[in-house]
Parts: structure tokens; C-alpha cells; sequence
């Protein structure tokens, strides 16, 4: 098995088992629910937005463990970020899991500053999801769900 692939299942079935920033969040000023019918993943996102930056955020729902991850390291990962860094990185996460950029092309993308690449780099370990096309969906779900959110959408589906 590679390196990269062992860290991978790794840091999916710990984040999977025990998830960052689940709960629910009193001080939310925006959220949307997320639902990916093909896997039955459903989550809820909560963010506390001020003056333009993600002061906090949470979910709550369940999901398979690559879903439950991602949500876990994407709330580690924007919190404390603009809008536009949010927006940024929703972008090339969904780029490596597409298999569109590989982990190396996120880690040295154009303006990362030194805090970005480690958020960038604990990203970078859902690079394998490119591999299983099926499980594309599952990965993206709470970066669509964190968009619905920040567009007063209010709800956002994988299909």
C-alpha cells in the first residue's frame, strides 16, 4: 500500500470516528443542509459570519466516513478565513478531488500563505477520492453545502 494511501484511510477513519467542529453552533448567522442521495449522506452546516470572515463554524448530520471527514477538515480549514478564501479553497479542493490539480499543485497554488499550505496540506489527503469517481460526491458535499450557506441559499444536493 502507498504512503500517500495509507494516510489517507488514516486520516479518513479519524476524522471519521471523531470529527472536528460537530455540533450545534448558538451563534450561527448562516447555514444550509446538505444531502448526497446516492450515498444517503445528510449534514448541516453552521457558520458565524463577522464583517466578512468565518468566526466559527460546525455540522451536524451523518454520513460515510469520507463525507464525515471531509465536513471535519474543511470546518478546521475555513475557519478564521474570508469569504474569498473560503471561496478559494472550495475551488481547489474540488479541483484535487476531481483529479483536475494533484496534491502538489494545491500545496504550491498561487498567494498561499504559510498558514493556507498547512490547511491546504491536511486537504491534499482527499487527493484519492479522484481515484473513485463514486465517491466524489461524498467528499464534496459539505464544500457544496458551505457554498448554499454563504449564498443564503439555505440547501444544496450533490446531484
Amino acid at each position: 500500500m502507498s504512503e500517500l494511501r495509507e494516510l489517507y484511510q488514516e486520516y479518513v477513519l479519524d476524522h471519521g470516528k471523531n470529527p472536528r467542529n460537530f455540533g450545534p453552533l448558538a451563534s450561527a448567522t448562516h447555514h444550509a443542509e446538505g444531502y448526497n442521495p446516492l450515498c444517503g449522506d445528510k449534514l448541516r452546516l453552521e457558520l458565524e459570519l463577522r464583517e466578512g470572515v468565518i468566526r466559527d463554524v460546525k455540522f451536524s448530520g451523518s454520513g460515510c466516513a469520507i463525507s464525515t471527514a471531509s465536513a471535519s477538515t474543511m470546518t478546521e480549514a475555513i475557519k478564521g478565513k474570508t469569504l474569498e478564501e473560503a471561496k478559494r479553497f472550495f475551488g481547489l479542493f474540488i479541483s484535487l478531488v476531481k483529479g483536475e490539480i494533484d496534491a502538489e499543485q494545491l500545496i504550491d497554488a498561487p498567494d498561499v500563505d504559510d498558514d493556507e499550505a498547512e490547511q491546504l496540506e491536511k486537504l491534499s489527503v482527499f487527493g484519492g477520492v479522484a481515484e473513485f469517481p463514486m465517491r466524489v460526491k461524498c467528499a464534496t458535499l459539505a464544500w457544496h453545502t458551505l457554498t448554499a450557506a454563504l449564498e443564503g441559499d439555505g440547501s444544496a444536493t450533490t446531484e
